[in-house]
């Protein structure tokens, strides 16, 4: 525990190493301050930072294509002003506004939990929606304050959405470009203590890419560009597959000319017109399985620098509908939905106790509470919860300082720019230095109608408050499920190896040509279970007490659950796949079963026997593999 501590302790004051952010930065200075400046030039300075609010909504933005965008931005949007009209509307009843706020803030959790949006999540509506307690304005105005709102979340749209203009396909490109390049940092590592990690990397990048590309598409933006890129993508999983194939086979080299190339492709991506067409240089020495890898390379080369119009191919996008993922998540062994429950009961505790003890303008307690419990595990919620008392605790220090020169609705605005400008460039390096931004930032908007005159007394409020908001989150977070993602993972790794043995059935029994594999449950059923298992496993090393030697001791399991994951739904792809026999069929699901069992009663089996099946031996390396992973991990954790 004392080593958690420190652990925690210095994680949260790391700096990490990622580029500043500017044009997003500065983004977000214009959407929270262009409204403010427009009520300020209308006369109505209070309608201004209203509208003002609405601007939260460009900090939703993220690298996801444009058609996604649009959508989600309106939706953040609509969102910000439906929770002040029932902040209003319910701001006199605590009990009322308790169980709303803890639903606010579960409901919004689960929603960007299962469709995997990255962000902050629904802290911002618990923001909006808790603020409105500090005033308490007239209910008849809920409708005119959410439009402001709303007036504001669309300008934020129009500043979102501005990149379209000049370089509508770019998140799809770099997503697609990402892959190439790792394919030819995979290209260099075989036979090396990278390659494992290079193929990890790849995978997760042709992951992101699909998953890019799906929420790209658009019956209204399926251009031949958008075609392009899908097809460099799919054709990117072809040249991954034979390398897996050849490596499988004990191929100890790849020539050096194929990552060579794979990487004068993936530049070429880019500015195409003001580069040259990539030469594919040609390998020294070759022979049939190199010529076939090769031959792939030059299809790559052609759906990029072949004229738009010659690109015929015919692509299928297969899109999970909102019913199945929603219903996937809302599971009582999935990741999501526990911690979306968590969240929302911690949250309506929180405004409870801010309520029962009757706290001067209490809403920064569920708000602090909120913003402490986005960590993914105990321990980053820890460490949120040092980031956010020590940024907090510096904010108000700075926004006391401000209040202090008696600032004039312009300088207001000013500073709500300068400090929406400081949060989003240092949120990517350091939490608590964002928090020093973005507290005088929320403090300028939700205090604006108070007339402070004693200073160092409301400094002294609002610290408190957001002391007790972290507390609340910190023992809430360890006080409910710390062991849940840990005690999951046994059920979760054989549910993923039980799902894994139904769409192996589906792609090499007598019944593979008459299935559509693409929109199948059990496809779609593996690749929940393995997000679920990545999430509950990162979930579990975060976890304290946390027994982490075991638990990295089962990685090589989990790792080589996701690969034989991805060959598995390769497959899929390849419509001449071989049907194999009754015999051998019944061997592959024995050999599943008794791994899945062997997860689940913690009982080692001798290793079976794993056929091999002609052109796939990736699938008979990464069973066998798993297998040996299962072994070495019961003989370790058994030994420990």
């Amino acid at each position: 525990m004392k080593n958690n501590f420190f652990r925690g302790l210095k994680g949260a004051f790391a700096v990490k190493k990622a580029p500043f952010p500017w044009i997003r930065a500065i983004c977000a200075g214009i959407c929270s301050s262009t409204p403010i400046v427009i009520g300020l030039l209308l006369g109505n300075f209070q309608y201004g930072l209203l509208a003002g609010i609405g601007g939260f909504a460009y900090l939703y933005v993220w690298n996801e294509p444009f058609p996604q965008r649009a959508k989600k931005i309106f939706f953040v949007a609509l969102g910000l002003s439906a929770a002040i009209g029932l902040g209003i509307l319910t701001a006199s009843s605590p009990i009322i506004f308790a169980i709303l706020i803890g639903l606010i803030g579960g409901i919004g959790t689960f929603i960007f939990g299962a469709l995997k949006i990255p962000g902050p999540a629904s802290i911002f509506f618990v923001i909006v929606f808790a603020m409105t307690s500090a005033s308490q304005p007239d209910p008849s105005l809920a409708s005119t304050y959410a439009g402001l709102v709303f007036l504001g979340g669309v300008f934020a749209w129009c500043v979102a959405m501005l990149g379209w203009f000049f370089n509508p396909q770019g998140p799809e490109t770099n997503a697609v470009k990402r892959v190439y390049l790792e394919l030819a940092s995979l290209s260099h590592s075989v036979e090396t203590d990278q390659f494992n990690a290079a193929r990890e990397r790849v995978v997760i990048a042709l992951k992101d890419a699909d998953a890019t590309l799906i929420a790209g598409y658009a019956s209204w933006n399926s251009s031949i560009i958008y075609k392009r890129l899908y097809l460099l993508k799919d054709q990117a999983s072809f040249i991954f597959s034979d390398i897996l194939e050849m490596v499988a086979e004990g191929r100890k080299q790849l020539p050096p000319e194929l990552g060579q190339t794979v990487e004068a492709l993936a530049h070429s991506l880019h500015s195409k017109k003001n580069m040259e067409t990539p030469v594919i240089l040609q390998p020294e020495e070759t022979d049939k399985a190199v010529d076939r890898l090769f031959s792939k390379i030059y299809d790559a080369d052609a759906i990029l620098n072949e004229p738009l119009t010659k690109i015929n191919q015919k692509i299928t996008i297969s899109k999970p509908t909102l019913h199945s993922v929603f219903s996937d998540a809302f599971d009582k062994n999935s990741i999501v939905f526990i911690s979306a429950l968590k969240y929302g009961v911690v949250l309506m505790i929180a405004a409870l106790i801010a309520f029962a003890f009757d706290f001067d303008r209490s809403y920064w307690i569920p708000v602090s509470c909120g913003a402490t419990m986005l960590g993914s595990t105990i321990m980053s919620t820890f460490q949120r919860g040092i980031q956010r008392s020590i940024g907090t605790i510096v904010g108000v220090l700075i926004v006391t300082i401000v209040l202090s020169f008696g600032p004039t609705d312009a300088w207001v605005a000013l500073c709500i720019l300068v400090f929406s400008f400081f949060t989003e460039l240092f949120m990517v390096r350091n939490y608590a230095f964002a928090v020093m931004f973005i507290t005088p930032s929320s403090l300028l908007i939700a205090e604006n109608t108070t007339q402070i005159h004693n200073l160092s007394y409301f400094a002294t409020a609002r610290i408190t408050d957001i002391i007790i908001g972290v507390l609340i989150g910190l023992a809430g977070v360890l006080l409910i499920g710390r062991r849940s993602a840990s005690s999951r993972l046994p059920h979760l790794i054989a549910k993923t190896i039980r799902s894994q043995s139904q769409l192996f059935f589906m792609l090499f029994s007598e019944q593979n040509s008459e299935v559509n594999v693409d929109k199948s449950k059990a496809l779609n059923k593996l690749r929940t279970n393995l997000v679920n298992l990545r999430t509950i496993y990162t979930t579990a090393l975060g976890e304290v007490p946390t027994n982490k030697e075991v638990l990295e001791l089962l990685w090589p399991a989990i790792f080589s659950i996701e690969q034989l994951g991805y060959v598995l739904e390769f497959g899929s792809n390849h419509a001449n796949r071989p049907v194999l026999s009754d015999g051998m069929l019944a061997q592959f699901l024995l050999v599943f079963e008794t791994m899945a069992k062997t997860v689940e009663l913690q009982h080692h089996e001798k290793n079976k026997h794993v056929p091999i099946i002609e052109g796939y031996s990736k699938i008979q390396q990464e069973i066998i593999s798993l297998q040996n992973a299962l072994q070495l991990f019961h003989n370790q954790t058994r030994l420990t």
